[in-house]
């Protein structure tokens, strides 16, 4: 099956509009798990994602504290590596071996970042890493330029392929670009979370930088299938998390249930229509989306190749003022460039 493609910045990398987001795949036991996961079933997920010709997939060391990355490796392993997807991944949360049930440091320190990338690529089973990105800003003092240098002699050593940051804003976008180009961005964004269509989706569309968003369904809010958080699991870092609590809660159901009408008359499903929203903001590459068994996926693959309307995309917004769901920038204006890419 082929799925729309986009040019992941000036890397050469043309990515699907969907990537296949491997965080659930970890399973449970680690801060910022999404509960306990079958490998059998994970397996099957990204083989059925391949199958409906998505063509990357993004994961991180310390999703499930590295068993997301060891699952990948499976994965590939029982393809020719002439079908392997893309592979991207991430460095910079280290977690404590005596305590997996902490959260994460955000280490960005030069030896640090060369032991994940060794450790990453020993999981994975490959030589090279398409894509490894800086997964949060540093918290222990280090210089972003020290970290950065050391993400660039990666590439020199054939590591690494292209290099990306998440989570980082313009500011620390402006210090790494003035030493080596930033090949892609991975911020948040999503119907809820709107803040990066204000400043760094733009500062990157005019930089040449690829974006690929992550949480464009809100943790799973933002589909049919979510009712309560008494269904989720207890250890399920989402009970806390405030998008999980009144009255954020409420006006984020109210919002997805007003997306209703506009998935009828595309004869698609909630999701699809809340990930073809981010997938229409200019400067947008391409969206992340999570799935635990390949039936989730047949839910919002559609989205790749949705094309929202001018009157969509106005209800959208109507829907976001009269529901005070979420925050950030409530319009953008999908230009025919991204409208050709949708």
């Amino acid at each position: 099956m082929a799925l729309p493609t986009r040019p992941l910045g000036s890397t050469g990398l043309n990515i699907t509009t969907l990537g296949f987001g491997s965080w659930a795949l970890g399973g449970s036991g680690w801060f910022y798990n999404l509960g306990a996961q079958d490998d059998s079933d994970s397996l099957a997920t990204i083989g059925h994602a391949l199958e409906l010709g998505v063509n990357w997939i993004d994961t991180a060391a310390v999703y499930g504290l590295g068993h997301s990355e060891e699952v990948v490796g499976r994965a590939l392993r029982d393809l020719p590596q002439a079908e392997w997807p893309f592979v991207f991944t991430k460095c910079g949360l280290v977690w404590d071996e005596n305590d997996k049930s902490k959260e994460p440091r955000r280490v960005l320190k030069p030896d640090s970042i060369r032991r994940e990338c060794e450790a990453s690529l020993r999981r994975l089973g490959v030589e090279r890493i398409d894509l490894y990105q800086l997964h949060w800003p540093d918290q222990t003092g280090t210089a972003l330029e020290d970290s950065w240098a050391t993400m660039i002699r990666l590439v020199e050593e054939g590591k690494v392929r292209a290099l990306g940051v998440s989570n980082f804003n313009v500011e620390l976008l402006e210090q790494c670009e003035a030493i080596r180009h930033v090949d892609s961005l991975q911020p948040p964004f999503s119907l809820i979370n709107r803040a990066a269509a204000e400043s760094e989706i733009p500062w990157c569309a005019n930089h040449q930088m690829g974006v690929i968003c992550y949480s464009p369904l809100q943790s799973g809010l933002l589909t049919e299938s979510f009712t309560d958080v008494s269904r989720l699991g207890e250890k399920d870092w989402r009970r806390t998390a405030p998008d999980f609590q009144e009255p954020n809660l409420r006006r984020t159901l109210n919002l997805r249930d007003s997306l209703r009408p506009i998935a009828r008359r595309h004869a698609t499903l909630i999701s699809s229509i809340a990930i073809g929203w981010v997938l229409a903001c200019p400067g947008v590459t391409g969206a992340i989306v999570g799935a635990r068994n390949p039936a989730q996926l047949d839910g919002w693959i559609d989205a790749a190749s949705l094309q929202l309307s001018e009157m969509d995309i106005a209800e959208i917004q109507s829907a976001i003022h009269t529901t005070e769901a979420g925050s950030g920038p409530t319009h953008f204006v999908a230009t025919a460039a991204s409208a050709k890419k949708v």
